[in-house]
C-alpha cells in the first residue's frame, strides 16, 4: 500500500522537483494534499506556484491549501534573489485553473492526522515549519499520532547558507523549527550536508532536457536558473536539489546515511540563530530527537529523479 504524505511547502523550483517527484511515484506515495506555507517567496505565490506544479503533472485534482503567511514569532524573509521574483522564475507557465481550497492548511493538518489511524501519515515539510509548528501548537494531541516528520533544512558541517550560521528554512522560522524538534513526532532531516551532494552538474541537467516531454523541459529550465547563483556562491559544478531528497528518502531510503542525535534550535542568539545545533559526536547527554543525515549516493539519487520523472 502507497504511504500517505501530506507535502508542506514554499515552491521555489527545488519544491517544484520533489512534488513532481512524489506525484510521478504513486504507487509507494499517496500524496493528500499540499499544504502552502510563506518562505522561499509570500504565500499568494507559493499557493499559487504549487498549483502550477500539480497542472504541469497533470493532476488538477490534488488539493492545494494555503497555510501560515508569517512566521510565528518574526517578519517573514524570502529568498528572491535565489528563485527570482516568482519563485518559480525560468520559463514561463501558464497561471493555474485549478482551484485553491477554501480550508486553512493548518485545519487541513489536523483534521487528516485526526481522521487517520495512528502512524499511517508521513509530513514532509520542504520550507520553513510554520504551518506544522502551528498545527501541532493548536491541537497537541497530533504530534502522535504522525508516522514520521521528513524534512529538509537545517546543517552541521555545511553551517548556514543565509546567514553564517542558519540554514534557509530553519531561519525563516526557528521558533517553529523549535516546537517542531521538541514535538516528540519521529523526525528524519535532509540537511545541507546532504543536499549539497546533491548537484546539478551539467549531464544531469542534460538528462532531464533528453526525456524529451515537457515536464523534463521544465525542471531542466528551472535548474538552469536557480543553478546560476548557487555556482557562483559555492563555485560548484552544480546547484543543490534539496527538497527532492526528502521525497527520495521515502522512495530509497537506503541510498542516505546518518545518526540519530540530538538537534536543538537556537532562538535567542543575534549572531546564530536558526542553527541547528547537531549533537553529532554525541558530547552532550542530551536525548536522540532526530534522524540526522550526512550522506547520499548521488548517482542513486539522479537515477531516481530522471527515471520517475520521465514518467510525468
Amino acid at each position: 500500500m502507497p504511504r500517505q504524505i501530506i507535502i508542506d511547502t514554499d515552491p521555489g523550483q527545488d519544491d517544484a522537483v520533489a512534488i513532481l517527484l512524489a506525484l510521478a511515484s504513486p504507487a509507494e506515495l499517496d500524496v493528500l494534499g499540499i499544504t502552502a506555507v510563506a518562505g522561499n517567496v509570500p504565500l499568494a505565490l507559493t499557493q499559487k506556484n504549487a498549483r502550477i506544479v500539480c497542472e504541469l503533472a497533470g493532476r488538477p485534482d490534488m488539493p492545494v491549501f494555503a497555510g501560515c503567511a508569517a512566521p510565528l514569532a518574526h517578519t517573514l524573509v524570502t529568498a528572491e534573489h535565489v528563485h527570482g521574483k516568482s519563485g518559480l522564475d525560468g520559463p514561463v507557465l501558464p497561471d493555474p485553473t485549478m482551484p485553491l481550497q477554501d480550508r486553512h492548511a493548518v485545519d487541513f493538518i489536523i483534521d487528516t492526522l485526526r481522521a487517520s489511524a495512528p502512524g499511517t501519515v508521513t509530513l514532509c515539510p520542504l520550507g520553513p515549519l510554520t504551518n506544522i509548528a502551528t498545527a501541532f501548537q493548536r491541537a497537541p494531541d497530533i504530534a502522535a499520532r504522525v508516522q514520521e516528520i521528513v524534512l529538509m533544512g537545517g546543517a552541521y558541517f555545511q553551517v548556514g547558507n543565509i546567514t553564517p550560521a542558519a540554514e534557509f528554512n530553519i531561519y525563516v522560522d526557528p521558533e517553529a523549527a523549535k516546537i517542531v524538534f521538541g514535538s516528540g513526532a519521529p523526525i528524519t532531516v535532509m540537511p545541507l550536508d546532504v543536499t549539497h551532494k546533491a548537484l546539478t552538474t551539467a549531464p544531469h541537467v542534460a538528462g532531464f532536457r533528453a526525456m524529451g516531454t515537457h515536464v523534463g523541459d521544465m525542471v531542466a529550465a528551472w535548474t538552469d536558473f536557480f543553478e546560476r547563483f548557487d555556482k557562483e556562491k559555492y563555485g560548484s559544478a552544480g546547484a543543490p536539489l534539496h527538497d527532492p531528497c526528502v521525497i527520495a528518502y521515502l522512495l530509497e531510503p537506503e541510498m542516505f546515511s546518518g545518526r540519530h542525535v540530538n538537534v536543538e534550535i537556537e532562538t535567542v542568539s543575534p549572531l546564530t540563530r536558526g542553527m541547528t545545533v547537531a549533537d553529532w559526536w554525541r558530547v552532550t547527554d542530551r536525548a536522540p530527537n532526530a534522524m540526522f543525515m550526512g550522506d547520499l549516493d548521488a548517482e542513486r539519487f539522479f537515477a531516481l529523479l530522471t527515471e520517475r520523472l520521465a514518467r510525468l
